[in-house]
């Protein structure tokens, strides 16, 4: 058993909820209902765990679950994925593995971690280390340490720095990370400067879990937070994109949000955002843009199938008005327009994703949900025609329930006449658009001849005439429907002869 004085038999009477000396009653209920929650989570993940720890045993090697694996357990939310510490080394962790899991991989090993699969879990085994950047390195320099407690101590908070070593099940908690948990708490096992050095992305990653956990913050580590922003800037792009990811899929992504932007790091890492801060929306005087867009976000997600998380969506929802600073007009009667501003936001929405190394259909998708968020407001009260409603359904393309999804989220106003009768608008344009999907399969609009047809009829070989025919024949569609053959051939040939 390590020499700790927080280390405990997870077995043994420690692990039930016993009164604790000095702890508030409500904290010491919290702590009980961890301890219990950890003892069936360890439970039904103990085949498969101790087997492993027997093996390493075997081989004179230590093994614990750690880190995030244990904080789940502590929450009653433990899944598949499965995190180990080893005091051996890398290779010494393939030559005990290999034979027994069903799959394994090195991807991270030049880190000191050896991934593989065995039943239904993923298992990553990290060896004993500690982190640390140079002032202008990208990648972390990799020192393989020799006890848990040197490892545990480079953990990035102290809810991270548990450890059940194993088969024993030994609970290890030098930093009173058990106690922040039922808190609910981030702090960092030495100091939040000395943590954020070693790694800038933790900083992050605290946002990420004030987002995805519900976590509060400690004020030191929110305080280095802000004195250290520009650190980031070290991080590379796509290591801060996935903490990015997290966060915006968690289920409290304004709480993490507003933490990036009052510390600082949105200003480094998605500076748009707190840019919106102090502009005022034209339609919402009472709020400012970036309210607004938080408020949309929020409100998209509660449109989302219970249990998908969408991130293109939720970014275009949070990333949707970044056009209003540079579009800022103010008008001689005194309002304030901000003229083509989704035009602007999309390019700067392709910007800023390319800068993050987002995948292009990521970019893609947000970018042309930005651009398209402000058409349905020349809908009105329905004055659009048929052919309008098939240019917006053509245009959304594949998005267009999630541009439904990002029109609805986008009324934030508080006067409850104008949006019910914005509600009421959208959902007579949705009626529009299934009826006319039943009457010409909007969903796959095409000409009523296609490319080898208007070859055919025309006598001309493939080139750009063709298209130019092509897209003059979907222009009649869209504007007067299914034609039929006969009128599209007609249609066609006084075209051609115009030409």
């Amino acid at each position: 058993m390590p020499n700790d004085s927080n280390a405990i038999d997870a077995t043994a009477a420690p692990m039930t909820a016993a009164p604790l000396e000095g702890v508030p009653p409500a904290t010491a209920a919290a702590l009980g209902d961890a301890q219990r929650q950890a003892v069936s989570e360890l439970l039904r993940v103990s085949p498969v765990a101790d087997d492993l720890a027997r093996r390493f045993a075997a081989a004179g090697h230590a093994l614990a679950l750690v880190g995030g694996s244990v904080r789940d357990a502590l929450l009653g939310r433990l899944g598949n994925d499965l995190d180990f510490t080893t005091d051996a080394r890398p290779e010494e962790v393939l030559r005990i593995v290999r034979p027994w899991a069903d799959a394994v991989w090195e991807v991270g090993i030049a880190f000191g971690t050896v991934g593989c699969h065995k039943q239904d879990f993923q298992i990553e085994i990290t060896t004993y280390r500690s982190e640390s950047y140079d002032r202008t390195s990208r990648k972390p320099e990799v020192v393989y340490g020799d006890s848990i407690e040197e490892d545990l101590v480079r953990r990035d908070f102290t809810v991270n720095a548990m450890a059940v070593a194993l088969p024993q099940k030994v609970f290890i908690d030098p930093h009173n990370g058990l106690d922040d948990l039922a808190r609910r708490e981030l702090r960092t096992p030495g100091t939040p400067q000395a943590s954020f050095s070693d790694d800038p992305l933790r900083m992050m990653r605290a946002a990420r879990f004030a987002s995805q956990l519900g976590f509060t913050v400690a004020g030191e580590v929110v305080a280095a937070m802000t004195e250290m922003a520009g650190r980031i800037s070290i991080v590379s792009a796509e290591r801060v994109r996935e903490e990015l990811n997290k966060l915006v899929l968690g289920g409290r992504p304004r709480r993490g949000l507003a933490l990036l932007v009052d510390t600082g790091l949105a200003g480094q890492v998605l500076p748009e955002l707190p840019a919106l801060r102090l502009e005022l929306d034209e339609h919402h005087r009472h709020k400012d843009v970036y309210e607004h867009s938080l408020t949309v976000l929020e409100q998209a997600i509660g449109l989302e199938e219970p249990g998908k998380p969408d991130l293109v969506l939720r970014l275009a929802a949070l990333l949707h008005d970044i056009g209003k600073p540079k579009t800022r007009r103010f008008e001689k009667d005194g309002r304030v327009s901000f003229h083509h501003h989704e035009v602007v936001g999309a390019k700067l929405t392709k910007a800023r994703l390319s800068r993050l190394k987002y995948p292009n259909d990521v970019i893609r998708d947000v970018s042309r949900l930005v651009e398209l968020h402000l058409r349905f407001h020349g809908y009105g009260t329905g004055e659009w025609t048929d052919s309008a409603v098939r240019r917006y359904v053509r245009d959304a393309g594949p998005l267009l329930d999630r541009l439904h999804k990002l029109t609805r989220s986008d009324c934030t106003t508080r006067n409850k006449r104008k949006a019910q009768a914005l509600s009421r608008a959208y959902d007579d344009l949705e009626a529009r658009i299934e009826r006319l999907k039943e009457q010409e399969e909007l969903d796959a609009i095409r000409p009523d001849l296609n490319g080898n047809e208007i070859m055919d009829i025309l006598a001309i070989p493939p080139g750009p005439q063709v298209g130019r025919a092509y897209q003059h024949l979907l222009e009649l569609r869209l504007e007067h429907g299914p034609l039929g053959r006969e009128a599209a051939e007609a249609a066609l040939r006084e075209w051609w002869q115009r030409q």
